[in-house]
């Protein structure tokens, strides 16, 4: 098997066109010398954690975060580095495929050929297997050129194991050492990130020489905070879908007696469906988020849907589409405590034949209420970081079920006097996340390549690669480097009245901020999704012309940039206005100024962090 990886592909004309794109570099990553500035030291964004934290990473904790500058930037602190020694640095995919993998191979390739010819890039077959079996294939000019622009992860291949035991820890320390790598970086999401931080620490404690570099790589686009804006394979996922979903809408609107149940991959966030409904406009989107935070039963989305197919059946609309995500499953408060004692059951060894009759009376009840085909899919071991898996539950054929049965209940009642009610299901996951990546993600991904390059020249550990200001042209994006622990919080779940249980420190996923701009502009529109149809179709991935450019509605409504932000304020904080032998009225006026600033952060800060939330 191993002889199949990096082997050149059979590309068509259009796929070898891609292969002749070359993306922009922002003047930050141009030439061949690297200088960074060093920021204060980066906190966790949840204080209450950060002692937590900061005693699990005592020797990765705390470090600062570093900027990359252009060549004409002034500033007298900057480190700058014009000579490179030859690196030897190890390169794996973890986690899921997503587009665009493959240019971040590429583009430190490129980087690290650029400052030093002699340097190695080093790929690990087969993801963390293959990094703890020692398999590996140098990356070179003849094996990277018919990955240039493409999809998949097929030139190194993957897993989705978690880097996780202490063997396993270990294991990956040894290949290293072995290897004489200066760098390993670590391309994956939430989880892949937590373990190239608890990699970076214990290399960083056995005195290993080799750092560990994390990049922002995962279709869910869960992987977002201040620091990350999105993930590389998110645009591409969610416009592949959302063609796929307004091609759907365009057939509902001409048979007009059908309704469309279409579920989404990525993972428990909603994300991919939020995105999705902005750019295709569908008749409804269950957001994982919005139930959670309503407490929702399967019971409540089935009357709310009936509800919405009645409300279309009286303006004589008798078709629709509503889009669900996979992780819905575990946000509906009734079955994802069922999942937790399933896995809970199979944590003690219980084999998947007796599961069922070691429920729990309410458990056993609900478990015996729902289709076989649900029962035999909530009874799936769980993955490796212990969640559901959400791609094999087909909770839109289970939805779809549950309300046929209400719609017929409701027609024969006839307080229902709509057609028939007919449901089609889908399920849009594994056709995109193979495509060729779109413009944004080439160059997403491929920036974020020479990140790592840089990240490596400076010595750093335990550092993901960012890039913000992504929805500005590519000449205006900021490069930097942020500590992974930086990223982490830590979890709690209630264990009675006055018992809590404090989770390991990680990279969580971000879910849709309901108080977020994107979420703002659907709930704006989603009255008119609803009773008009007003599908939209972006038609097909485009990488020239009208739309090559666009990028994702939910990266370009929001407030982004917040490195940025930070640097603007430092520099407010650096002028000199106010200094000794200034006027009495220009201190008075700075001291009352700062004092006010200073007390309503206070208690923004208070307010946030003096009530952890506790899991469920």
């Amino acid at each position: 098997m191993d002889s199949d990886y990096g082997v050149p592909r059979e590309l068509s004309e259009v796929q070898k066109k891609r292969t002749l794109y070359q993306p922009e570099l922002p003047p930050c990553l141009q030439g061949t010398t690297v200088r960074v500035e060093y920021g204060d030291a980066a906190i966790a964004a949840d204080p209450a954690g950060a002692h937590v934290i900061s005693h699990a990473f005592p020797h990765t904790y705390g470090q600062p975060i570093a900027h990359f500058l252009r060549k004409t930037a002034v500033v007298p602190d900057a480190k700058v580095i014009s000579e490179h020694q030859a690196v030897r640095v190890g390169i794996v995919f973890c986690g899921r495929q997503s587009p665009g993998g493959h240019n971040v191979v590429w583009g430190l390739y490129e980087a690290i050929k650029a400052h030093n010819q002699n340097s190695k890039l080093i790929g690990f077959l087969g993801g963390s297997d293959g990094l703890l079996a020692q398999r590996t294939l140098e990356i070179t000019d003849k094996v990277i050129a018919s990955y240039k622009n493409q999809g998949g992860y097929d030139m190194l291949g993957r897993t989705k194991d978690q880097i996780r035991t202490t063997e396993q820890v270990n294991g990956a320390m040894a290949s290293c050492q072995a290897l004489k790598l200066d760098a390993l970086v670590i391309i994956g999401g939430v989880t892949s990130n937590t373990d190239a931080a608890q990699l970076a620490e214990t290399f960083a404690e056995a005195k290993c020489a080799t750092k560990v570099v994390g990049v922002p790589v995962t279709l869910n686009g869960d992987l977002k905070n201040q620091f990350v804006e999105t993930t590389v394979g998110f645009d591409t996922i969610c416009k592949v879908n959302a063609q796929l979903i307004s091609n759907v809408c365009t057939d509902a609107l001409s048979a007009e007696k059908y309704y469309y149940f279409i579920r989404l991959m990525g993972r428990k966030a909603s994300h991919v469906a939020l995105e999705c409904a902005l750019q295709s406009h569908p008749n409804m989107v269950i957001l994982g988020e919005e139930v959670a935070a309503s407490k929702l039963t399967i019971f409540d989305i089935t009357k709310q849907i009936c509800d919405a197919v009645q409300a279309r059946a009286e303006k004589d609309k008798n078709h629709g589409v509503i889009l669900i995500p996979e992780g819905l499953v575990e946000s509906i408060p009734e079955l994802y405590a069922l999942l937790q004692e399933i896995h809970g059951l199979h944590g003690k060894g219980v084999s998947v034949e007796n599961i069922s009759s070691q429920l729990s009376p309410w458990a056993s009840a609900l478990f015996e209420f729902l289709p076989p085909f649900i029962r035999k899919q909530l009874l799936l071991h769980p993955e490796s970081d212990d969640s559901a898996q959400l791609s094999q539950i087909e909770t839109e054929k289970l939805l779809a079920q549950l309300v046929e049965t209400e719609m017929n209940r409701r027609l024969k009642e006839g307080t229902y006097k709509g057609k028939k009610f007919n449901a089609i299901c889908h399920f849009f996951g594994y056709q995109a996340r193979g495509a060729l990546p779109s413009k944004f993600d080439c160059d997403y991904a491929y920036v974020l390549g020479h990140v790592c390059y840089h990240i490596i020249a400076a010595g750093l550990n335990s550092y993901m690669a960012t890039v913000t200001n992504l929805k500005n042209p590519v000449n205006k994006w900021r490069c930097g480097a942020t500590p992974i622990s930086s990223m982490m919080t830590v979890k709690r779940w209630s264990r009675g009245p006055s018992a809590t249980q404090i989770g390991k420190p990680a990279v969580h996923m971000a879910s849709v901020d309901l108080k977020g701009k994107a979420y703002d502009v659907l709930r704006q529109n989603s009255s008119s999704f609803l009773l008009e149809d007003v599908y939209r179709n972006p038609g097909p991935l485009q990488f020239e012309g009208p739309g090559a450019d666009s990028k994702p509605i939910s990266l370009c409504v929001e407030d982004q940039d917040y490195m940025g932000r930070i640097k603007k304020l430092q520099e407010y904080l650096e002028k000199r206005i106010v200094k000794p032998g200034c006027s009495q009225d220009v201190l008075k006026a700075a001291l009352s100024a700062m004092s006010s600033v200073t007390e309503t952060l206070n208690i923004m800060t208070s307010s946030s962090t003096g009530q952890t939330p506790l899991s469920h």
